[in-house]
């Protein structure tokens, strides 16, 4: 009896190890989480997501982030290949599509990633014109998220989107594109004033040409005229008087001559 008194002791101890491994030994990974296991030192590989065992003070367990992650690039400076310094900012999207490659392959693949992200940044902006990062974005994009991702494939890491934010300009070249942008305001719009001013010259050499067809018509427009400025009292107006006019009437009083000495 005292010998099983004595035993007590140890094996409630015994008791409390072998609980101690058990909680050890679970593991729970959530649904957008894997848990990469290496046993001794060698890749097993990834389990989850849910609950499951391990082995305890054997394997080891790291756990690797399925969703998207996404990177904020600060700011590159870079001269373009048209030899304007300018200063790009971007962001990364990328996810981890084999957690045990984006382990085993790479020490920390967030931070390689966001590096490879500048140094690919800053050489495509020497690689294109001032006129492409500002209006032809979406290009400079594809081409920046095509080779990001080729980089870093072999980590199992897919880059989905990468975007351009922000192009930043010096003042002088802010100040020259206001100065062409205005330049070429004021090339359309002296197009559109010459286009105006031709359509109106074809209309008035047509009607020029109907007017002056017609000698009553001519006239009219001449008694529309007289009536037009009419309508204006305050100013005295000086017009001149068709000689047509005048030989009217001298032919007028010349026929009223003739038919009177007849009689």
């Amino acid at each position: 009896m005292e010998r099983i008194l004595a035993l007590v002791p140890c094996l409630g101890f015994v008791g409390i190890i072998l609980l101690f491994l058990a909680f050890s030994s679970i593991r729970v990974v959530q649904e957008y989480e894997r848990g990469v296991i290496f046993r001794l030192g060698r890749f097993v590989g990834a389990k989850g997501p849910g609950l499951f065992f391990i082995v305890p003070f054997i394997d080891r367990m790291v756990k690797v982030d399925l969703r998207t992650i996404t990177l904020d690039v600060p700011a590159q400076e870079g001269i373009t290949r048209d030899n304007v310094t300018i200063k790009v900012n971007a962001v990364v999207y990328f996810r981890v599509l084999d957690p045990g490659k984006a382990i085993i392959q790479v020490e920390d693949y967030r931070r390689a990633t966001w590096l490879i992200a500048q140094t690919t940044l800053r050489n495509v902006i020497g690689q294109s014109d001032l006129d492409d990062l500002l209006a032809h974005r979406e290009k400079v994009n594809e081409q920046l998220q095509r080779i990001i991702d080729e980089q870093t494939e072999p980590w199992g890491i897919k880059v989905t989107i990468v975007e351009v934010k922000d192009v930043e300009l010096p003042q002088t070249m802010q100040r020259a594109m206001a100065k062409q942008a205005e330049a070429e305001r004021e090339k359309r719009a002296k197009i559109i004033h010459a286009e105006g001013e031709f359509e109106a010259s074809k209309q008035l050499a047509e009607a020029a040409e109907v007017i002056g067809s017609q000698a009553a018509t001519l006239q009219l427009r001449y008694l529309q005229t007289l009536t037009e400025i009419a309508v204006e009292k305050n100013s005295t107006i000086i017009f001149p008087v068709p000689v047509d006019m005048f030989s009217a009437f001298s032919d007028l009083v010349r026929a009223n001559a003739e038919v009177a000495q007849n009689k």
